[in-house]
This record gives C-alpha cells, sequence and structure tokens, in this order.
C-alpha cells in the first residue's frame, strides 16, 4: 500500500512540474493564441457539457447500487467516477494549452518542439496511472484494506469503466463527424488543404482530436488500468494468499516507476541527442519494457512468490509491446504503399485493399494474446491471465504519454496552417504530425489488446464470483449467449458510426451554407463562424452517446434474466472475442487509409490534388469514425458489460432470481 501511494505521489509531482514548465512558455503570435483559445474553449466546453448529462446517469447507478450492493461500494463507484473524470479533465487542460506552444517551440527545431509535445503528453499519461494508484488505494484504505474491499473496488472499477464510455463515445462521435464534415466539403468539393482557416469546421476538427484522443483515450485505459488490478486483486484474495495481492501491488508500483524514468529519459535525449523522433519513442518503448521486466524479476526475492507469476506477468508485456509494432507495420509500413497504389484507379479499389489489408492485421494479434493467455494459465491458472493484463498496463503511464502527444503534436501543426507560420516552421509541425499518427496507431493496437486482456481477466474474476466452473458450448444457453455476444459489437458499431454519419451531414450543411452565404470566405477575405460547427458536434454527440453506454449496461443483464448465468458466461466471451478482432480491424483499417493518403500527400503517385489523392481522401474519410470512434468504443463494451455482470449477476444469482429459460424448461 505505501509503494502504492509513493509512486502516485512521485507521478503526480512531476504532472505538476511538466505542466508548469509547459506553460510557462511564451506565446509571441497573437493570431496563434486567439486559434488555441478557441480550441481549448471549445473543448472546455463541450466536457462540461459532456458530465452534465452524465451526473444524473451517475447519481441512478448510485442509488441503485445502495439498494443492490450496500454504501461502501456505491462510495467506490463514486470515487471511480470522479477519478476518471479528473483524469480525462486535467490531461485535456493541458494539451490543449500546449499545442500553440508546440507550435511556438517549431521555430527552435523539432528537437524542442517535440520536448513540449511529449511532455503536454506525459501528464496525461502520468495523470491516469498516479489516479488509478491513489483512487484503489483510497477505497481500500476507506474499507479495510484490499483484503477486505476485495468486491468493493470492482465497483470503483464500474465508475471508471462507466465515464469512460461516455468520453469514449461522445468524444468519438464529436471529432469524427467534425473531421468528416471538414474534409467531405473542405478537401473533396472547395479544394482546400486541412486545417485551412476558411473551413469553418476546422476548429471543431482541432477541438475533436482532444476530447475523444486525448479525454476519451485517457478514460479509456484509465479503466483498462484499474480494470486489470482490480480482477487481479479479486482473484488474488479469493484464489491465493497474500503472496499474490502482494505482486500485483508491487507490479504495478515498478510499473509505474519504470514509466517514470522512461518519461524523463525520453525528455532529456529529445533535446540532447540527433535521433529521429520516431526512433526516441522506439527506443522508449523497448526500455520501458525492458525494465518492467527487470524489476518485476526482483518481486520474488523480497515478497517469497513462485516465478510462476513472474513469467504470466512477463507474458503480458512482451505481448502488449509485439502487438504495438505489428499496428505500426499495417499502418506505417509496407502494406499503405498497396493501398497508395490501389488509390490510383479509384476510391472502391482504395477502400478494397484497406479492408483486405485491415482484416489481414487482425491475425497475429489474435495469436499471440493467444499465446499470451495459454502461458499465463499454465504458470497461474485464471490469477495469471489476470497478472498478464497487470503486466500489460503496467508501463502505461508512458505509452500514454507517447499516444497522448500526437493531438497536442496535430493541433500545433493545424495553428501552425492556420495561423500562416513560416513553411520552415510548418515543416517541423507536419513531421511531428506524421510521427502523432504512427503514435496514435500504436496506441490504439496497444489499447484493445489491454482491454481484451482486462476484459477476459474481469471475466476470470466472474467466474470466481458465480461459481462457473466451465462453459460447455453444447448447452443452448452457452451457444446463444455465445452468438448474441459476438454480434452486440456489430450493433454497437452500428449506432455509433450512424451518429457519426448523421451528425456529419449535418456539419456538410452547415460548411456548404457558410462557403455560400458568406461573402469572400473561400477567398480569405472574410472569416468562418467556427463557434456553429462546434456546437452542432457537441449537440449531437452528446444526444447519441446514451443509447451506446445504456446498451453496454442492459445487455448483461436482459441475457441473465433470458438465459442464466451460463448464457452471460457465453455473451461475455462471443462479445470479447468478436470484439477484440473487429476493434483490431476498424482501428487498423483507418489508420492505413489515413497514412497511404499522406503518403499521397508527400509527392507519390502525383501528390496532393491527383486523382490517387481524392481517392485516398474518400478512403480516409471512410476510416476515420472506424478508427477513432467505433473501434476504440468497442474497448469500453467489452470491459463495462464484463464489469456489470461482475457486480451485479453474483447478487442475482444469491437472491436466486430464475431465468427466463429455466422457467420455460420447467
Amino acid at each position: 500500500m505505501v509503494g502504492f501511494f509513493a509512486a502516485a505521489v512521485l507521478l503526480l509531482v512531476t504532472v505538476i512540474l511538466s505542466a508548469r514548465w509547459v506553460l510557462h512558455i511564451k506565446v509571441e503570435n497573437q493570431r496563434a493564441a486567439d486559434i488555441s483559445r478557441h480550441i481549448h474553449d471549445g473543448a472546455k466546453a463541450f466536457l462540461t457539457s459532456e458530465y452534465r448529462v452524465m451526473f444524473p446517469w451517475i447519481m441512478l447507478l448510485f442509488v441503485a447500487l445502495i439498494f443492490l450492493t450496500g454504501y461502501k461500494s456505491a462510495i467506490a463507484f463514486i470515487v471511480g467516477s470522479a477519478f476518471s473524470v479528473a483524469a480525462g479533465y486535467i490531461g485535456m487542460q493541458i494539451a490543449t494549452l500546449s499545442n500553440v506552444r508546440t507550435t511556438e517551440a517549431a521555430r527552435k527545431g523539432s528537437g524542442d518542439a517535440l520536448l513540449v509535445a511529449f511532455s503536454a503528453g506525459s501528464v496525461m499519461g502520468m495523470t491516469v496511472v498516479a489516479f488509478g494508484l491513489l483512487g484503489l488505494g483510497v477505497v481500500a484504505a476507506m474499507f479495510g484494506g484490499f483484503e477486505a474491499s476485495g468486491s468493493i473496488i470492482s465497483s470503483f472499477s464500474l465508475g471508471a469503466s462507466f465515464v469512460a464510455l461516455f468520453a469514449r463515445v461522445g468524444g468519438g462521435i464529436f471529432t469524427k463527424a467534425a473531421d468528416v464534415g471538414a474534409d467531405l466539403v473542405g478537401k473533396v468539393e472547395a479544394n482546400i488543404p486541412e486545417d485551412d482557416p476558411r473551413n469553418p469546421a476546422v476548429i471543431a476538427d482541432n477541438v475533436g482530436d482532444n476530447v475523444g484522443d486525448v479525454a476519451g483515450m485517457g478514460a479509456d485505459l484509465y479503466e483498462s488500468y484499474v480494470g486489470s488490478i482490480v480482477a487481479c486483486i479479486i482473484l488474488a484474495v479469493t484464489q491465493t494468499d497474500n503472496v499474490g495481492l502482494n505482486f500485483t501491488l508491487w507490479t504495478a508500483t515498478l510499473g509505474a516507476l519504470s514509466s517514470w524514468f522512461t518519461v524523463l529519459l525520453v525528455r532529456y535525449i529529445s533535446t540532447h541527442s540527433r535521433m529521429e523522433p520516431a526512433n526516441i519513442f522506439r527506443l522508449g518503448s523497448v526500455l520501458v519494457t525492458t525494465m518492467a521486466v527487470v524489476l518485476v524479476c526482483f518481486i520474488p526475492i523480497w515478497t517469497g512468490a513462485s516465478w510462476s507469476l513472474v513469467i504470466a506477468t512477463i507474458a503480458g508485456m512482451l505481448v502488449g509491446i509485439t502487438i504495438g509494432f505489428i499496428t505500426d507495420y499495417y499502418t506505417m509500413g509496407k502494406p499503405i504503399k498497396e493501398i497508395a497504389k490501389a488509390s490510383e484507379t479509384g476510391a472502391a479499389t482504395n477502400i478494397l485493399s484497406g479492408m483486405a489489408i485491415a482484416m489481414e492485421s487482425t491475425f497475429l494479434p489474435v495469436i499471440l494474446v493467444g499465446l499470451a493467455i495459454i502461458v499465463a494459465y499454465v504458470s497461474a491458472g485464471l490469477f495469471g491471465i489476470a497478472l498478464a493484463g497487470v503486466g500489460m498496463l503496467c508501463t502505461l503511464a508512458f505509452s500514454l504519454s507517447v499516444d497522448a502527444y500526437g493531438p497536442v503534436a496535430d493541433n500545433a501543426g493545424g495553428i501552425a496552417e492556420m495561423a500562416h507560420f513560416p513553411p520552415q516552421i510548418r515543416d517541423v509541425t507536419d513531421g511531428l504530425d506524421a510521427l502523432g499518427n504512427a503514435t496514435a496507431a500504436m496506441g490504439k493496437g496497444f489499447a484493445i489488446a489491454s482491454a481484451a486482456l482486462t476484459a477476459l481477466a474481469l471475466f476470470s474474476a466472474f467466474n470466481s464470483a458465480v461459481g462457473l466452473q466451465a462453459l460447455d458450448i453444447s448447452d443452448p444457453r452457452v451457444l446463444t449467449g455465445v452468438m448474441i455476444g459476438a454480434a452486440s459489437p456489430f450493433l454497437f458499431s452500428s449506432i455509433v458510426i450512424n451518429a457519426v454519419s448523421t451528425t456529419a451531414f449535418v456539419i456538410v450543411k452547415e460548411v456548404r451554407r457558410q462557403f455560400k452565404e458568406i461573402p469572400g470566405l473561400l477567398s480569405g477575405h472574410a472569416d468562418p463562424d467556427y463557434v456553429v460547427c462546434v456546437s452542432i458536434s457537441t449537440s449531437h454527440a452528446l444526444k447519441n452517446m446514451v443509447i451506446p453506454a445504456l446498451l453496454a449496461l442492459i445487455l448483461p443483464l436482459a441475457s441473465y434474466f433470458l438465459l442464466g448465468v451460463a448464457g452471460v458466461g457465453g455473451v461475455l466471451i462471443g462479445q470479447t472475442v468478436s470484439g477484440f478482432v473487429m476493434a483490431i480491424y476498424m482501428a487498423n483499417a483507418g489508420g492505413a487509409w489515413d497514412n497511404a493518403k499522406k503518403l499521397i500527400e508527400g509527392g507519390l503517385l502525383g501528390g496532393k490534388g491527383s486523382e490517387a489523392h481524392h481517392a485516398a481522401v474518400i478512403g480516409d474519410t471512410v476510416g476515420d469514425p472506424l478508427k477513432d470512434t467505433a473501434g476504440p468504443s468497442i474497448n469500453i463494451l467489452m470491459k463495462l458489460s464484463t464489469v456489470v455482470s461482475l457486480i451485479l449477476i453474483p447478487i442475482f444469482v444469491k437472491m436466486g432470481l430464475p431465468a427466463l429459460i429455466d422457467l420455460i424448461v420447467k
């Protein structure tokens, strides 16, 4: 427990110092400062509105938990929700204040700009982990330690999951509706560059980068981080002795310290080395994993834990970094050249090529996660699977810092374009933006893999809680549950993608209206009304994010009353397997289409304005809601459904509430 709090305090102190250093940088270009303020105000207004919509639902669940599980679990739920909200909000605040400072730092070169953007990203990364450790420690201290509060902290995880779903879905709808709307009219119809200040949707697009890829991603990985530790603690308390619990706490603590050291090292290297920024991040990824592996090997020495626990943990660590590199290959390597080549014959072949490559990209991650599960289970049973999840996520403070760097760099490039900075500065910000796309793709691959392992770890805890030893696939209840679970990510994604489409439609109409009705807008002699597009994205995102959240809550409960405990188990397994594969497919498809477009924009196949470029823009537009809205949101669906089952289904079983199928059979 002491190590938990000590690591959290160390990370928070570093967060405060990093934020103060970044915000101390002066912004000399007034137009750039004004643009940044618009982005900051828009992101802040959206999150405030989102929290207002979310708050009544949180209070409703709080009251329900008091009656169903008792006041202790209800309080843990509120604490988990509060820490998740705080982590996302703080990260988004710093990101939107750091974008213009990254643009200013680009005057001195790429190293200085990289330092500012990565420092801003590290605020998100370290805040998420610090609040995860601090929140779990607070709940444990309130209710008698982890041994006494094992079942209570699952409600802490539920709070994190509930906030994450709203943040991911709402932020995802906002960002991609604005992005698609801006691209369809700006780049496709009006043939003006991305981030052109004449485009009325350009501020909404940049706002979306922050509410989706900073606050949303932060909430997503906060939930995974907390959920993996919670599952491990529950299984350690119920299936092992204190050695297993201590091993879990030490793994999380040492992973946080490894990340802290690597973040500082990367910041030092960025300004004291001539290494390419991409190589710096790759070096950091290898270093943080290596350090964590070495430190975990020392845990048995002072805890007396079995080396089998070390093996299970390292399996998760190695799979996490490997999947990141596989994602990097499929979204930045040779495959995107094939997609770019296919663009020569139009949008249809571009899309078909991207779909085929994305389908192929799902196979190796599935094999790797399967191997990690086998190794972990053989080593330490169900507890080993949970440990693999903790191992994969223990270095989250660094990996999320790299991921959160991307939106800051993206915004910095947009501000440079909109504020008409000199070409040499835009060259620097464009390079950082391109790297940000790569880190975002790797981050999404890592987030999906960690979500799958977290869901499986929570499923193991669910099995233990309800006494479900095995699932018999010949049982019609289980088979029906698997089929329903496998179909649920498709229904969920349909709702989310349709929300992006309908919102983008309204934005397209608004951008067209302004181009038509505001004299001198396209010629650059008049300013667009940015606020209207921000308002459209906000209102539609908030309206459309509730139904997906309810689906994740209701599905496992309805499954119990229809199919019983075995049916719920089938639903969770079907949903996790289907959701994992589908999320990888969508994330990699969108990332590959995006980078194929950027490859052409760099001069390949005729460059900007060519027929291949027009086709690639359409492919990228199709991929945007896949990689930034539907795909990442499935992560939350898998975890939220499982943690709801973990908390509520055992209560229904104890109450003896019958399932419909049992009544029919009788």
